[in-house]
């Protein structure tokens, strides 16, 4: 960021006194943004949008490109793709700093960022939207990318290093979504991925993402309906 951005996102409050998240509970977009919000200490409001019943003109016309949540707004000017937001979200308080100390650590965090954005939500998808039996292609997919992060994982408590930062922010909203890919595809991550849980579990236990990362069930049950809703099941 320039330092012409880091005085334009020097506080994020509207008149309000709180920024404003276009939100939707389930998509593990917008919890990377409240999870990085929390982390922060920010007070902020999440307006919960139906994308069911029509999109709202406030979104929009705050995201014509994408049309989809999350959008952060403050002061009237929005910010969308949730990567970007959190991004400038660590902007406006320095501590907890979310990347990494060194140029090295945050250039890698960005590229495990970028991954994440490319491959796990598809990879879930490829596997929930599937009709009938899911094609091992789908499911190797899924294990394959899932390996690449618990070998960037290591031995370490979080995935970058042994605090709890900008990669795991990123990663970890995605895994309310495992449950419904182990429900459908018949599959068990840990049998995969053995130090992978202790992670999800380490990073759901912090506090910033327990009060927003929904529990797995609830998830599910919007995917069968998501199934029904598209004539798969």
């Amino acid at each position: 960021m320039t330092s012409r951005t880091n005085t334009k996102y020097t506080e994020i409050q509207d008149v309000q006194g709180r920024p404003l998240l276009l939100d939707f509970w389930v998509s593990p977009f917008c919890m990377r943004v409240k999870i990085a919000l929390n982390e922060k200490g920010l007070q902020y409001e999440a307006r919960p949008k139906d994308l069911f019943g029509g999109k709202s003109e406030l979104l929009l016309n705050s995201n014509p490109i994408y049309k989809k949540v999350p959008v952060f707004l403050h002061d009237g000017k929005p910010l969308c793709e949730s990567t970007i937001i959190v991004s400038c979200i660590d902007e406006t308080r320095s501590s907890p700093p979310l990347p990494p100390p060194c140029s090295y650590g945050r250039a890698q965090a960005l590229f495990w960022a970028y991954y994440i954005d490319k491959k796990v939500f598809d990879a879930c998808g490829n596997i929930w939207r599937c009709k009938g039996e899911v094609p091992l292609e789908a499911k190797n997919e899924f294990i394959e990318i899932l390996k690449q992060l618990e070998e960037a994982l290591g031995d370490k408590d979080y995935i970058n290093d042994d605090t709890f930062r900008f990669v795991d922010i990123i990663a970890i909203s995605l895994t309310s979504w495992f449950f419904s890919v182990e429900k459908i595809d018949e599959l068990t991550v840990a049998d995969h991925c053995p130090n992978f849980p202790s992670w999800m579990k380490r990073c759901l236990q912090r506090e910033c993402v327990a009060k927003v990362v929904p529990e797995p069930e609830k998830v599910y049950e919007l995917v069968l309906m998501f199934r029904k809703i598209q004539g798969i099941d």
